[in-house]
Order: structure tokens, then sequence, then C-alpha cells
């Protein structure tokens, strides 16, 4: 299966209307130019085998009515008198017993149990479990499947999702999808005024904050187990783009890690949103126990007589950097700091999924290795690498575990609780000159590297933080620029963050119903078409209990077809699952840690 795009082509009913229907899409045998042309057709829930069996025969109808016929007068009245009344009886009833199964009138009905569910209940998310034992109509729908039971998700009930930028357009689909599958739903607004009070449901906690000022993000987050950030700045003021894009981010997810942390301490415990320090750079004696080291990957004798040598420093200076500097004129040389690490007691890697390094300098690129075995024989230690790029000045590089490969090919995979040394390692092989004016007074043989910290990055099953950015598809060019900078750099921190993330990049939202057509999903910023909100706001409700969305950034756009040879994508799924599931085998193919 090709890795370079990832397409769906399922059916996703955005807007659900309260009567059961099931929405089916299949391709036409005989498309024209060897395409794919996708029908979809709609089958009412009466539509079903049990509901074919409920029907009365039409010989049955007759017979009844037969039998009927030949009830004895009582009374005294005539036989034709009481034959007459049981025909009429006996018709009104067939005729009532055939409008309950009318895909019609059940459909009518059904909405009238649901607005008369909708007004006697506040929370709506109490309407997944109401039981409507007097009513007979009601109990057909949940013996049926009918739509409350449908929109039922396990764990809805035991979490709260705040959503900020909850009066967008895609928020407040997202607000509603939410309730209405049972979570506790909290609203984050600068202004709890009548009109935005208006625009969502009354059973919404409305907390009123600014996502640029972190001090009133802390009831915000309080009692909540996820974010669905769909917040965007109204203007291209680069000061608003900032505010919101960027720190906005940056303020929520430190304010969400800082209650998890007071959660912990009250247990007694440690997060398990939080990251494990492996090391600080912030004095002299942090630096202790550091190793510089140089080698050669091969020995020229010849070209060893005009080599300019290597050398290498670890030192802190007076301006409380921790710099890793020198050079390497030796052909085939490397320098290295290595320390075998010293992790509290009860904590191993294996309880991570990878490595975060921040750090600052002239933006080379560095070689990190791992040693892994028995600390009692290191002798039988196997050795992994992978490759990080930095940036000149500070930045943040995250570094999953599973992106380490052996040494030797023929040793197995990395173990993260074997784990005993780090090392980093400049070599000036495969060293490219940074963007910027700096880049034409670069001598690659020469580096400096600061460090800040190094820590590991916590592992988990579901994502935390669920951000809608964009693709910067449908954007003016003059403010294009700027927008996805700010979101660019909002993204960064919210994978810097530590916590389980699902980045969205739709391409130019559209007003109009979803589930209509078929999606794709992409990596590479190759997509230019739309999508309507409600389909944006069905993949952010789905992707915070889908374990292949952690850890994952994507663009999403409409389905199209592209010109002969230049196809994009390929099919992943064609007819989605019982439970409309679209979105794993969608996300699957494509990559972790983007």
């Amino acid at each position: 299966m090709s890795t370079a795009t990832a397409a769906l082509t399922s059916t996703i009913f955005g807007n659900q209307n309260p009567c059961n229907r099931r929405w089916i899409k299949i391709s036409h045998p005989q498309a024209p130019n060897g395409g794919r042309r996708s029908f979809v057709t709609m089958a009412a829930a009466s539509s079903t085998g049990k509901d074919k069996k409920n029907q009365p025969k039409k010989k049955n109808k007759r017979k009844e009515v037969q039998e009927e016929e030949k009830v004895p007068p009582e009374n005294g009245e005539t036989g034709e008198v009481s034959t007459t009344t049981a025909t009429t009886t006996s018709v009104s009833a067939i005729k009532s017993r055939l409008d309950e199964v009318n895909p019609v009138g059940l459909g009518r009905k059904s909405r009238q149990i649901f607005d008369e569910v909708w007004r006697k209940f506040s929370g709506l998310g109490q309407i997944s479990r109401t039981t409507r034992t007097d009513d007979d109509e009601a109990a057909l729908l949940m013996r049926e499947g009918g739509p409350m039971c449908e929109f039922v998700v396990p764990g809805a009930q035991n979490t709260t999702v705040l959503v900020v930028g909850a009066t967008s357009r895609v928020g407040r689909i997202v607000v509603r999808k939410l309730m209405l599958r049972g979570y506790t739903v909290k609203a984050l607004v600068r202004k709890a005024e009548k009109e935005v009070v208006d625009m969502l449901p009354t059973s919404v906690e409305i907390v009123t904050g600014d996502v640029g000022e972190p001090s009133t993000l802390k009831a915000a987050v309080e009692g909540c187990n996820k974010i669905i950030y769909c917040a965007t700045a109204r203007s291209s003021i680069t000061g608003d783009l900032n505010r919101v894009d960027h720190l906005g981010v940056y303020n929520l997810t430190k304010a969400f890690q800082d209650y998890n942390n007071q959660l912990a301490q009250l247990r007694s415990g440690k997060s398990s949103k939080s990251k494990l320090l492996i090391a600080k750079f912030k004095s002299e004696d942090t630096l202790n126990g550091w190793e510089v080291r140089q080698g050669t990957y091969f020995q020229d004798v010849v070209a060893t007589k005009y080599d300019g040598g290597m050398d290498a420093t670890f030192e802190f200076t007076e301006d409380g950097d921790a710099v890793f500097s020198g050079y390497v004129f030796t052909r085939g040389g490397y320098v290295e700091l290595s320390k075998k690490l010293s992790l509290p007691l009860g904590c191993t890697l294996d309880r991570y999924e990878g490595l975060v390094f921040s750090v600052g300098g002239n933006g080379r690129s560095y070689v990190i290795i791992l040693e892994a075995g028995p600390l009692a024989d290191t002798s039988q230690s196997t050795m992994y690498f992978a490759r990080i790029s930095t940036k000149v000045g500070f930045c943040r590089v995250r570094v999953p575990f599973s992106s380490f490969r052996p040494v030797k090919p023929e040793d197995p995979p990395l173990d993260p609780f074997l784990v005993h040394t780090l090392t980093i390692r400049f070599e000036p092989r495969r060293q490219r000159p940074s963007e910027g004016p700096v880049a034409v007074k670069q001598d690659l043989r020469s580096f400096q590297l600061i460090l800040e910290y190094i820590k590991a990055l916590p592992t988990g099953q579901e994502t935390d933080f669920i951000l809608v950015s964009c693709t910067g598809s449908g954007i003016e060019p003059t403010r294009r620029e700027q927008v996805l900078k700010a979101k660019k750099a909002g993204e960064d921190s919210l994978r810097r963050s530590g916590l389980g993330y699902t980045i969205i990049r739709p391409g130019p939202l559209v007003e109009e119903p979803g589930g209509q057509r078929a999606l794709i999903f992409d990596q590479g910023n190759r997509i230019s078409q739309g999508i309507s909100c409600a389909d944006v706001a069905d993949i952010c409700v789905k992707a915070l209990h889908d374990s292949t969305a952690r850890n994952k950034s994507f663009d999403v756009c409409y389905e199209y077809v592209a010109e002969p040879g230049k196809e994009l994508y390929e099919l992943v799924a064609h007819l989605p699952d019982k439970a409309n599931n679209y979105l794993t085998p969608a996300l699957s193919v494509l990559e972790k840690n983007t």
C-alpha cells in the first residue's frame, strides 16, 4: 500500500436526523473513464429484516376479516350490523399497524419522541440513557438500534471536554456532537454576553477567559480530561494571530499540564502526562558525568598528514549556558558527548515514547545514540541511532523511540527499558547550510550546541489535545504567510508540551451538510480542496478515543478527481463498519510523531 497519501471513501452522516438511517456507499461497475463513481443510498429503519417479519401478510388480513364476519350477533342485534362493525374495526386496526411500521410515520414519531426527551432533560448527555418503558414507540426505536443508541460512546459519560472556540463554525457543531454522545462539555469564551450564551445549549458549562491571559485559564481546565481547540484569530494583525494561534495554544497546554500535576500531587504520585527529566543544565555541577570523546569511522594514513585535527569542549559559560562546541577537520572523524543515565528510582524509559531536546546553536545536525543492554556487562550492549536537525537559535526537537535504528541491521529493535547510555555526536558529513543570512559565513566543520534540558515524553493510548489548524488554502495571499507562521508556532508548542496531540489541518471550510462526500487524509501540504465544517467536527469527536490519532498531524479535504498519472491517494476504506468508524483505517497508514 502506498504511504504517500491515505484516502477514505467512506460516508459520514454529520448532521444526523433522529430517525434511524444507514448510509451505504457503493461503486458503479461501469463508471466512465475507468474511475470510481460513487452512489449513496439511504435505507430507513423499517427496511430491516425484523420489521418485515412484523408486517402482516395480505392473506392473513383477509382471513382475519372473514373470521370476524362470522361472529354471532349479540344483544339482539342483527348479524349484518355486527359484521359491518367488525369489518370496520378490523380495517382500522390494520391501518394503525401499517402506520406504525411505515418509514415516514416511524421517522415522524421518532422525531416527536426525541423532541419530548430534549425538552424534559436539560442535560443532553442523558438522552442515550433514557428508556421510555411506558411508550411503545420509544421501545421499538431502542430495540431496532435507533438514533439515541447509535450516538452512545463508551466512556463519554465520564469524560469532560473543554471546547475552545465553541462559537466558531466548527466549534458550534463540535459542542452539539459531544453532548449528543453523552460527554460533559465546557466552553471557553472571552465574554459571556447574551448573544454568545444563546449560541450554545443550556447544559454547556460556560467559562469566561482569554487564551492570551494564562491567569484566566486555570478555571477552564479544571475538571477537564481532554481539550478541543477550534479558536482562530479574527483578524490578520500579527499581534492577534500570535495571541490566539500561538500563545493561546502554549498557555492552554501549560495550564492543562499544571492541573494534571496538581492532581498527581494530591494522589502522592506523578502525572501520567508529565515528562521525565533526564538532564537539566542550569549550573556547572549539572555538567558532571558528561564525557567528551573523539573518534573516526576509518583510518586513512595518507589523508591523516593533511588533516587539521579535531577538538571539542563542554563547559558552562558566564551567560549561564551549557555549551558543547568544537570543530572536526579530520576526514571521517567525529566528536561526541556521552553520559550514563541515572533515572529516578522506579522510573524506566519503557513507560515513555521518546525524548525531547531543548537546544540552541548554529543549526547543525547531530546523531543521537542510545546504548541498550545489561548494565553488569556493557560489552553486550547494542547501539541505536537517530538523526536530528536543529535551527539557528533555540528550538525543541522531539525524537520518538520508534525512530531509532540499530547500528547493526541484525540486532533486535530498541527496548527502551534496557537503555543505559545517551550520546550526542557531531560529524561534518551530511551537514547542510542553515537557512538565513548566516548561512554564507558558516563552516560546516565547526559546531556549537547549547543544551537546556533533555526529557522523556510520556506514552498513552488516546489523545489529550486536538488542535484544528489549517493548510493555508483559501486564505488571501497577502495574509497567508502570517497566518501559517502563527499556526505552525502553535503546532510546535503543542508537540513540545508532552501531551498526546492530534493536529487536524482541514482545507477551506464550506457550509454544507456533512457525511455527503468521501474524505482524503494526507500528509505533506498537497491538498487544496474544501471540506464541510460538520465533517471536521466529526473527525474531532472521533479522534478523542481513537488510538491511531494520537501524536499525528494530517491534512483532510473532500475527495477529488486527479488527472491521469497524477493521483495522490489510494483507496483505504470503501464501506464503513457498523459504527461508521472511518477514521481508524485512514490514520493507521499515516506517519506518527509528525
